[in-house]
């Protein structure tokens, strides 16, 4: 389902003739392309799912999010506002984010549910997160929540 929007919003970007947006949707399936590639030699035929491309998009938005530091810090304003032209089209992809109260709730009702109770536990609780809420958060950000939930 994913894929298909994406190769929606390239032709919508191509028809209203927004050069950042198709470039970066490009950039989109070039990498989506390549994890698909990799996941095939692993037996995956039908590439990687939605889930996955959630993630590859989160990652994406990381690194403009560390690029936008570094090109400040080295006067680069104009590569800057590039970068964050770009993370404007990836997040319209990405399903609304939660904020940090909501990340609280999520991880403590998770916890309660798998009944876990020390850091043992974390791998667990850390794969369910990624499970239900794929591209809805910050995952470095939720397993500092999970260890200092679980080390209490």
């Amino acid at each position: 389902m994913l894929r298909q929007t994406l190769n929606e919003a390239l032709k919508d970007a191509m028809r209203a003739k927004n050069s950042r947006a198709v470039a970066t949707v490009r950039l989109i399936m070039a990498a989506l392309k390549d994890r698909d590639i990799a996941a095939r030699t692993s037996g995956n035929q039908d590439g990687i799912d939605d889930a996955a491309i959630l993630s590859m998009l989160q990652t994406m938005v990381k690194q403009r999010r560390e690029s936008i530091i570094m090109y400040e810090q080295g006067g680069r304003t104009e590569l800057a506002q590039q970068e964050r032209e770009e993370i404007d089209v990836i997040e319209a992809f990405l399903p609304k984010q939660l904020n940090d109260d909501d990340t609280r709730e999520a991880i403590a009702a998770l916890i309660a549910e798998l009944g876990a109770t020390d850091v043992k536990d974390m791998g667990k609780v850390m794969a369910e997160l990624r499970g239900r809420f794929a591209g809805q958060m910050d995952f470095t950000k939720a397993s500092a929540l999970v260890r200092e939930k679980l080390a209490n």
